[in-house]
């Protein structure tokens, strides 16, 4: 029997495994199957927990269908209250210090990238107004914050068929990694309210990165300075940047329960 816990930051919720002292051999059809809410234990992420060289823990992170990604803001959140201290994490993203405040943790995410090929994109195109666009749409912006995002700011949030939009952008040809979809409403100075459409998993109630690359990109549009409240269905989170430096994101990480399971009949 292995032993996990369940975590969730804002509602974006995890099973995390800790597989320092023994390892699992994670596949594609394992992590779907985990993560399945009907057969399996629920989640929207997979986390692994592992040994790093270079860092106190390394993190790996499985989408609900199965698929390894970069990146995941509410997942790195949780580290320090999962190891139960201040770390530093190796993920496919970079190195992330993450450090344990009330209720939560603050995490600096690294320095966002803008260029074409960094998002990446099928060809080559301005990402702070983007030439592309679908539907009603306005033209997005593009941000890579160790995964992709693609963000569009609307005037009117809750006329949005994210359904829809989410995965027709999702899987376009022009995002030969597929594309984190961020929908965005600027409600305040220094204020915004988002929905997105994540990468792998569908519609979460809060998705961290997303939260890091709209805050940037309506910091570089000029729409405000910052800190950003990013106000998510699940709650907010205070997403600190300037041009040129790294991004801090604070908000809560909360552990719900523990449990074990048997890995082999997944």
């Amino acid at each position: 029997m292995g032993r996990f816990s369940k975590m969730h930051g804002l509602g974006n919720d995890f099973v995390v495994i800790d597989a320092r002292a023994q390892a699992i051999d994670m596949t594609e059809a394992r992590a779907r199957a985990i993560a399945d809410r009907h057969a399996g234990i629920g989640c929207d992420q997979l986390i692994l927990i592992g040994n790093a060289a270079d860092a106190d823990v390394s993190m790996q992170i499985f989408n609900a269908d199965g698929s390894e990604v970069e990146a995941c803001g509410n997942a790195t959140r949780c580290v320090p209250l999962f190891v139960g201290r201040d770390v530093l994490i190796r993920t496919k993203a970079g190195l992330l210090d993450a450090k344990a405040v009330d209720g939560g943790a603050s995490v600096d995410m690294g320095a966002p990238r803008f260029d074409w090929d960094a998002i990446p994109l099928a060809y080559p195109m301005d990402t702070l107004t983007m030439g592309a666009s679908w539907e009603e749409l306005p033209a997005p912006a593009a941000v890579n914050v160790g995964n992709p995002h693609v963000i569009f700011f609307v005037d009117d949030l809750d006329g949005v068929n994210f359904d829809r939009l989410g995965p027709l952008i999702e899987h376009d040809p022009l995002f030969p990694a597929r594309v984190n979809v961020n929908f965005a409403q600027v409600v305040g100075d220094d204020h915004l309210r988002l929905v997105v459409w994540e990468r792998g998993a569908g519609l979460t109630r809060a998705c961290g990165t997303g939260a890091c690359a709209t805050a940037v990109a309506a910091i570089r549009r000029k729409l405000m300075t910052g800190p950003v409240t990013v106000s998510l269905p699940g709650g907010d989170l205070v997403i600190d940047w300037a041009p040129g430096g790294t991004i801090r994101m604070t908000g809560p990480a909360t552990h719900v329960f523990d449990g074990e399971a048997d890995w082999d009949r997944f």
